[in-house]
């Protein structure tokens, strides 16, 4: 108890000497702007002018909803926004001068946040003009038709007397009292009775009498007539700059506080609206009082520095591929040492498999001995039959296939055998040429003076088939029994390629639409391992046989039956083994003899052949083409000359013989060749029938020499009938037993083309009756309409071509041809995208291989083709400077014409360019696509080496553009759009260049630009234009442009930024947006080029 006493009692103490302490001091309490007017302090007058820019800065808070519903597609940050145009910070003088000309009295005068709200909605009005907003203030409850009192005019304000004012308050106030001019730094409008502080950037002095104009000065208003004591207040209105410019601070000048204007000093610039001067760059000329900043020199440092980035990749690239070309040279050298050292080891084996076969013929003697008598007589009677062969030399092939016919029977000779029996009876003949080497004793049966000389090809052509054979004898070799080293010594069979036989009994091709045979009652058979020849006059079907056994003709309905290896196969199921030769050389010029060879190569042959063997292969068809003095020179174009005509026939055929086809079909191979080349050609596709290909080609009148090349001929005749189908020996027997005899001294394929033709007249026999003599002959059923025929009355063709004109008259109107050719068309992409099961036995590269493949080719034509792409790029630079420097900053409508003119130069210029990625080797990709190569692969090759140009050329036209225009918007931003354009506009490109011809496509790639541009540009007052509108991608692009320059722009220009952009109809939040939307734009395009491209092809 005594301790709680002792404590309470000091608590009292400490409570009483604090008392009497505080009341010591003077009272402390807030002082208001109230103290200052009754009392007029001056110490107070900083405290006062703290309180009412405090309660300024918050009115951000106070109209936040009503800014973010009416002018929420302008304002990104309300804070920022706000701060940037009312945050005086330090700078209140003005505040404190106008609290000495109130007597204290601001706060009184203040706009109310109602009357904040019915400022701001006169700005959606819009005038008579669609290009300016029109800016007023409605009547209300101060100014009105019954009460206008000074503070309505302009430059004039009132107070609300004695009564409290709360800034907050949405009611809207009386202030109709003790009416006075305007303060500096703010503005009265006409129409309101308050002040609004000036914002930054903006320059509010008191207005100046003009006696002469009788208008205030710097501003545009005039005072009342009939009040003498009313005079120039302050000023008068914040719009936008084209509806009321007076308060922006003028270009050339900046303005620290909305009271004070200072000129740019030398060294920097400064923008109209601008609160400081900004410092020029080091390279940049800026004399006092500029308004902008000459930065060509960057922009000239830019161009040199691209030019030099491009020449460095130009120069390394010549130097990449040329190191790469010796890469390749050093790897086929690698691969000749190889087959050397290989030809060593089947030599050692060919010694080992001797000694095997000679204990094996023991084995088997001893064995037949022991367990059969009878068999033993059996052998001893077959080795006296061969003991009747001429003897051979030990060693050579002869010996090698007597000890091999002694241990295996009586066995048919195989295709080496042959071959080799040629060999030895005439060196000279063709046979020795034979690349598919199953023979290891080839140097041996080589003449003897050319015994100790093997050749570059010699090697590869040995090494073709070689390969071939090890890898077969490896995998037998896994199991080394006695049975099994045997087996491996006495195979001397030749792995040859999977053959294709193609039957076809009465195969007829029919106009769709039309009623007319192209081609009739055409009966046969192509034969693996020979060349078949189709020759007859113009107009006979020749093409039109071959495109129908390929599964290549459109437009036609075909009946009969085609078999495949005996089977109704589709063709396509053979797809990757069918070699098609056109009739064009169509071949890429600008790529070399070895590099469009090893493409087709790599991309059609089996994706498990080893690299070396691919290369091999492509030794080997440019050894038997003739092609090795020109394999790396380019092919040549129109414009540029290339190689020779008859060397790039060669290289033509040459596509389809490196990807080792089992059936191989020219058309007109021989076109333009002379006739050393045609024979060379055609010993090479000899060799490839001795590996068991089906060769069929159409021919015209060859010579003698090269017409006895042949295997077998198919003779047609006019109207696509056949003459003659049979061997090529057997074609004179035939033709002389129906009367028709060659004379001496005439090329008989001449002869009987000339018969056909009907430039010969033979006796007995009309051009007509020679089809139905050959189905007479061959027991075939002869067409109706052909019977009258049979009598061999030559009338008939006069009653022929009676017929023709009756079947001529009967032709359909134009509007139902268009509807065949449609559908057609249809029913052609229906073949197209049916799946066939592939029946080839061949894996081909997959997609992200040929991709590759694809990239390294695009990338040397394109390297190729730099002056075409320096072409471009100069075009840009002289594009870019002249509307950099014609179309200057517009600060009123953020530049929005020269961004105009942008869109359409790089919709343009770019679209142009990229019209050449797809319609230059159109025939190129037809031709490939047909033979399996993948048509997405193609694609997007050319695609991604066009992002290098969608990278690089908003670079170039920038660095002039931008560096001459000079806009607020960053370099970045303007870049960005920049690459979203060209991406969207070059997607474009690709589907007019492939789906139209070259003349339309760029014909619609330099209109479409000006009409989407016109049509983003109109106004958006129905909703219709508005849709059309949002699906112009110019729309969405120069939104972007404008919106990244408008966000340069705050503080007094914060009402002209919501007025351009309420006006376009942009959002400034949407520039995220415009991006997207420009890429979706390209992402569908190229879609709907590539669908085009698979689908609207050649017919």
């Amino acid at each position: 108890m005594h301790v709680k006493k002792i404590t309470g009692c000091c608590l009292s103490h400490i409570l009483l000497f604090i008392v009497i302490v505080l009341s010591r001091f003077p009272t402390i309490r807030c002082e208001d702007e109230d103290d200052y007017r009754q009392k007029g302090d001056p110490a107070l007058l900083s405290s006062v002018t703290r309180i009412i820019n405090g309660r300024l800065t918050n009115m951000t808070r106070i109209i936040s909803n009503d800014i973010g519903t009416n002018w929420g597609f302008c304002v990104k940050d309300l804070d920022s926004d706000w701060n940037g145009a009312f945050n005086y910070q330090d700078n209140i003088d003005f505040l404190t001068k106008c609290i000495k000309k109130t007597k204290g009295d601001l706060t009184t005068r203040l706009c109310t946040a109602a009357e904040l709200r019915f400022f701001f909605s006169s700005f959606r009005a819009r005038g008579p003009n669609s290009g300016i907003t029109y800016t007023y203030i409605k009547p209300n409850k101060n100014c009105n038709l019954t009460s206008w009192v000074p503070g309505c005019e302009p430059g004039w304000s009132c107070s609300v007397g004695k009564v409290k004012v709360d800034l907050k308050s949405t009611k809207f106030p009386s202030r109709t009292e003790d009416c006075q001019s305007c303060c500096e730094g703010f503005f009265c409008p006409q129409g309101l009775t308050c002040m609004i502080p000036c914002p930054l950037g903006s320059y509010c002095p008191f207005a100046k009498l003009n006696k002469s104009t009788g208008i205030c000065d710097p501003y545009s208003y005039q005072i009342p007539p009939g009040q003498p004591n009313h005079t120039c207040g302050g000023a008068d209105l914040w719009a936008d700059v084209r509806s009321s410019s007076e308060i922006f601070c003028s270009p050339g000048s900046y303005c620290p506080t909305t009271t004070s204007t200072v000129t740019c000093s030398s060294g920097h610039y400064c923008r109209m609206g601008s609160t400081s001067e900004q410092p020029c760059f080091q390279l940049a000329t800026c004399n006092p009082h500029t308004a902008n900043q000459n930065i060509h020199a960057y922009g000239v440092m830019l161009i040199v520095a691209l030019s030099t980035i491009l020449l460095i990749i130009y120069n390394c690239s010549d130097q990449v591929l040329t190191t790469r070309e010796r890469r390749l040279a050093k790897r086929r050298e690698a691969a000749a040492r190889h087959v050397r050292e290989t030809a060593q080891a089947r030599e050692r084996w060919k010694s080992a498999k001797d000694v095997a076969k000679k204990h094996a013929t023991g084995l088997q003697e001893q064995l037949s001995q022991t367990f059969s008598r009878k068999k033993s007589l059996k052998q001893t009677d077959q080795s006296k039959g061969l003991g009747q062969l001429p003897p051979v030399h030990p060693g050579s092939s002869g010996a090698s296939e007597q000890q091999s016919a002694t241990s295996k029977g009586k066995r048919k000779d195989n295709n080496l055998t042959k071959m080799l029996q040629s060999i030895d009876n005439n060196p000279n003949s063709n046979e020795g040429f034979n690349l598919q080497i199953g023979d290891r004793n080839i140097k041996k049966h080589a003449p003897k003076s050319k015994q100790n000389i093997i050749t570059h090809s010699q090697i590869f052509k040995y090494a073709y088939g070689q390969l071939e054979k090890e890898k077969a004898m490896q995998q037998q070799a896994k199991n080394l029994t006695f049975s099994g080293v045997i087996s491996m010594a006495t195979d001397t069979e030749i792995k040859t390629r999977p053959v294709i036989e193609i039957a076809f009994k009465d195969l007829t091709l029919t106009l769709k639409g039309k009623n007319k045979h192209i081609m009739r009652c055409v009966t046969g058979k192509l034969m693996p391992g020979r060349v078949t020849a189709v020759m007859g006059p113009s107009g006979a079907g020749k093409t039109t046989f071959l495109t129908a056994l390929a599964g290549k003709s459109t437009g036609c309905i075909m009946t009969g039956l085609v078999l495949i290896n005996g089977k109704p196969e589709s063709i396509y199921s053979y797809k990757k083994i069918i070699g098609y030769v056109p009739q064009d050389d169509i071949v890429h010029g600008n790529l070399t003899v070895e590099e469009n060879l090893r493409f087709s190569a790599r991309c059609r042959l089996s994706a498990d052949m080893p690299k070396p063997d691919k290369v091999l292969v492509v030794e080997r068809v440019i050894e038997s083409l003739g092609l090795q003095a020109v394999r790396d020179s380019l092919v040549g174009t129109v414009e540029k000359r290339g190689i020779s005509g008859g060397q790039r026939k060669r290289v033509n055929v040459g596509l389809e013989m490196v990807m080792e086809p089992s059936l191989l079909i020219l058309d007109e191979p021989t076109t333009g060749l002379d006739s050393a080349s045609s024979q060379l050609l055609l010993r090479s596709l000899r060799r490839e029938a001795l590996e068991g290909v089906n060769i069929c080609m159409v021919l015209h009148q060859p010579s003698y020499s090269l017409f006895k090349m042949f295997d077998d001929l198919v003779l047609l005749a006019k109207g696509g009938l056949t003459a003659y189908h049979g061997p090529v020996k057997k074609v004179e027997e035939y033709f002389a037993g129906i009367g028709i005899t060659v004379p001496e001294r005439v090329n008989p394929p001449d002869h009987f083309i000339d018969i056909l033709e009907g430039l010969e007249k033979p006796k007995g026999v009309t051009r007509e009756q020679l089809p139905v003599r050959w189905m007479l002959h061959n027991g075939y059923p002869v067409p109706p309409d052909m019977l009258k025929l049979c009598d061999f009355d030559t009338s008939a063709s006069d009653s022929t071509r009676g017929q023709n004109t009756k079947d001529d008259a009967g032709e359909p109107s134009i509007a139902g041809n268009v509807r065949q050719d449609v559908k057609s068309n249809v029913e052609m992409q229906h073949d197209h995208f049916l799946s066939h099961k592939d029946l080839s036995n061949r894996r081909t590269p997959g997609l992200a291989r040929q991709f590759r493949y694809f990239i390294g080719r695009v990338t040397k034509q394109r390297l190729r083709e730099a002056k075409i792409q320096l072409t471009d790029y100069l075009m840009l630079l002289l594009a870019g400077a002249c509307l950099g420097t014609l179309a200057k900053v517009n600060d009123e409508t953020f530049d929005s014409l020269g961004y105009t003119f942008t869109v359409i130069a790089i919709s343009l210029l770019c679209k142009i360019a990229a019209l050449r990625s797809f319609s230059l080797d159109k025939l190129q990709y037809w031709r490939e696509s047909a033979s399996g190569i993948s048509s997405l692969a193609h694609f997007l090759a050319k695609d991604t080496l066009d992002l290098f140009n969608t990278i690089i050329k908003p670079l170039f036209y920038l660095s002039m553009f931008y560096f001459f225009n000079n806009p607020r918007s960053s370099f970045s931003d303007n870049y960005i759009v920049l690459v979203c354009l060209v991406y969207c506009v070059t997607g474009m490109a690709y589907a007019f260049a492939i789906y139209l011809q070259p003349a339309p496509a760029q014909l619609w790639s330099v209109l479409l630009p000006v009409v989407l541009t016109l049509i983003a540009n109109q106004e958006k007052d129905s909703p219709v234009v508005k849709y059309l509108g949002n699906l112009c991608y110019p729309k969405w692009a120069l939104e972007g442009f404008v919106i990244a320059n408008a966000e340069r722009y705050s503080g007094v220009w914060l009402i002209t930024r919501c007025t351009s952009l309420m006006e376009n109809g942009y959002d400034l939040h949407d520039w995220h947006r415009s991006l997207v939307m420009l890429i979706l734009f390209g992402v569908v395009s190229r879609v709907a080029a590539f669908f085009l491209m698979i689908t609207f092809q050649k017919k």
